[in-house]
């Protein structure tokens, strides 16, 4: 399995659209707290760029989350946190890659709760609903797409092309 050789998303459109999210964030918190929680490994692309572009104060914690291996998810999300701070009374903006089924998301959603925060929203890069099992509200979205496995901009196949600065179409 390799990369197309056109991508789906050029870097530039990218950077494009995440100065936009960035711009409707900074708007939305600007009288509040922001903790991003950036969802390791595919999230780190998306939510470095996103924290460099958003103009207001911004924490950034980091979770470890995944449910895939290979192009097929296990159906069994996994979530290892990794901060010390407390979250509560804290504005989370949880930053992920892709929203795919929605179970990994909804379980980390579901583990934040006990910690009190004062709100949790999501902020993903590529959506795909047509994919999803269950249903988990996006605040922020970068792009919808249909039910395609893509690689770059942090994406990866089996820890490959994470490093692309566009989106591809994985192909064989």
């Amino acid at each position: 399995m390799r990369p197309s050789d056109t991508p789906l998303i050029d870097a530039f459109t990218i950077r494009k659209r995440v100065n936009e999210i960035a711009a409707e964030i900074s708007r939305d918190y600007a009288d509040r707290n922001l903790t991003m929680l950036i969802v390791l490994k595919g999230g780190v692309v998306f939510g470095a760029d996103l924290c460099r572009s958003i103009d207001i104060p911004v924490r950034a914690e980091f979770v470890r989350a995944s449910s895939y291996v290979g192009t097929k998810s296990t159906g069994e999300p996994t979530i290892q946190f990794l901060f010390d701070d407390k979250l509560e009374g804290r504005n989370i903006l949880v930053v992920e890659d892709i929203l795919d089924t929605g179970r990994t998301t909804s379980t980390l959603i579901k583990k934040l709760a006990p910690m009190q925060p004062a709100s949790v929203e999501l902020c993903v890069f590529l959506n795909k609903p047509v994919r999803r099992e269950v249903e988990v509200p996006v605040n922020y979205s970068g792009y919808t797409l249909g039910d395609r496995f893509v690689v770059g901009y942090g994406l990866d196949y089996d820890q490959q092309y994470r490093n692309l600065p566009a989106i591809y179409d994985l192909v064989d």
